[in-house]
C-alpha cells in the first residue's frame, strides 16, 4: 500500500513539473515571438548631426509592433568615428533590445586603416539601410568671401599654407579621406583637423576657428541657409537636391571624389533570426513614412531602406573600393 501511495504521489508530481515546464516553454515561446519592451538605438556620433535625426524619428516610429511594444530611445554613443557605438552593440546581450545605426565607412573603410579593430563586420546582422547622403566642402569666414568656388578654396590654400586645413566627424571618416584625396589630387597640402562628430566642427567653422570642412552637407544647410557658411561642392554622382546651385566635385575636375554614403541599421550577430525579422519590418516600415523623409530631409538625407542582403552586398561593394584609395591616401591610424 505504502509504494502504490508513494507511486501515486510520484504520478502528481510528474504530472506538475510537466504542467509547470510546458507553462514554462509556453511563456517563453511567447516573449521570443512577441515585441520587445522596448529597443534601443545606438548612434556614434552627437546628438544634432545629420544621422541621429534617422535615428529618432526610426525610433518614434518603431513602438507598437511587432518589433517593440514601445518607442525606441536612442542614446548617442560619440567618439572613435562611431566605433564605440559598434563595440556597445558587440558586447550587447544579442536578443534584438540594442541595435545600432552606423554609417558604412565603419565596415567599408575602417578596416582598411585599422591594423586591430575590437569589432568585425561578422560580429553585426544587417537590418536595412536607412538614408543616404552626399558630403559636402564647406568654408566659412576664416575664408575671404571672394572665395566662391573649388578652384579659388585651393589657390587661397596654396598661398596660406598655414591656414589650410579642414575638419572632419573624425579621422579615417568618408569626409576624411574625400577630403585627403582633395589634397593628394590637387596637389595642394591641406591639414586635417578630426572632430568628436561634424557638429562641434560646424560650431567651429561658422565661428571662424577652422577654414574648412568636410561633412555630411545636410550638416551645413542651416547655416548656409543663414548665409554664415559657403558650400563649394559635394560628394554625390549628381548635385544634391538640397544644394542645387552647389556643383560636385566631378563637375570640378575631381571625379575620384565622388562618394555616397549610407547610415545603416545592424543587429549584434546573436540576435534570433525571427527578432531581426521583426526589426526589419518595423524599421522599413518607418522608413517609408512621408512624415519620416520630410523630417531627414531637412537635415539633407534622403531616406531608403533595403533588404539585409542588398545592405550587405553595397557593404562589400564599399569595402572593395576603398582598398585601394586608401593605400593612394596612405592614411593609417598609426599615422
Amino acid at each position: 500500500m505504502q509504494d502504490r501511495r508513494n507511486f501515486v504521489k510520484s504520478l502528481g508530481a510528474g504530472a506538475a513539473l510537466a504542467a509547470i515546464g510546458g507553462m514554462a516553454a509556453r511563456s517563453a515561446y511567447a516573449q521570443g515571438s512577441g515585441p520587445l519592451e522596448q529597443v534601443r538605438i545606438l548612434y556614434g556620433f552627437p546628438a544634432g548631426s545629420a544621422g541621429d535625426s534617422v535615428a529618432r524619428r526610426v525610433a518614434e516610429k518603431i513602438g507598437g509592433t511587432s518589433y517593440s511594444k514601445n518607442m525606441g530611445v536612442v542614446e548617442n554613443k560619440p567618439g572613435a568615428g562611431g566605433r564605440i557605438a559598434l563595440e556597445n552593440l558587440r558586447n550587447s546581450a544579442g536578443d534584438g533590445s540594442v541595435i545600432v545605426l552606423s554609417q558604412v565607412s565603419a565596415f567599408s573603410i575602417y578596416p582598411h586603416i585599422y591594423s586591430k579593430l575590437t569589432y568585425q563586420a561578422k560580429d553585426f546582422e544587417p537590418i536595412s539601410i536607412g538614408a543616404i547622403m552626399h558630403h559636402g566642402l564647406a568654408v566659412g569666414p576664416a575664408v575671404p568671401a571672394e572665395v566662391k568656388t573649388l578652384k579659388d578654396f585651393l589657390a587661397w590654400c596654396k598661398n596660406n599654407p598655414d591656414k589650410a586645413s579642414f575638419g572632419s566627424p573624425g579621422a579615417g571618416t568618408q569626409p576624411h579621406l574625400i577630403g585627403s584625396l582633395l589634397s593628394l589630387r590637387s596637389g595642394i597640402k591641406l591639414s586635417h583637423v578630426p572632430y568628436r562628430g561634424t557638429a562641434p566642427a560646424v560650431s567651429d567653422l561658422a565661428g571662424g576657428q577652422i577654414a574648412a570642412v568636410m561633412g555630411p552637407s545636410g550638416d551645413f544647410l542651416s547655416y548656409y541657409k543663414a548665409g554664415k557658411l559657403r558650400v563649394l561642392a559635394t560628394s554625390g554622382p549628381k548635385r544634391n537636391p538640397y544644394l542645387p546651385n552647389v556643383p560636385t566635385f566631378a563637375e570640378q575636375g575631381f571625379s575620384d571624389l565622388t562618394a555616397e554614403e549610407w547610415f545603416g541599421f545592424y543587429a549584434n550577430a546573436k540576435t534570433p533570426a525571427d527578432v531581426r525579422q521583426r526589426a526589419h519590418a518595423a524599421i522599413v516600415a518607418a522608413l517609408k513614412s512621408d512624415a519620416l523623409k520630410e523630417s531627414v530631409g531637412v537635415v539633407g538625407l534622403i531616406a531608403t531602406s533595403s533588404t539585409p542582403e542588398e545592405m550587405a552586398r553595397s557593404q562589400q561593394a564599399e569595402f572593395e573600393r576603398w582598398g585601394p584609395l586608401v593605400k593612394q591616401i596612405g592614411f593609417t591610424a598609426d599615422t
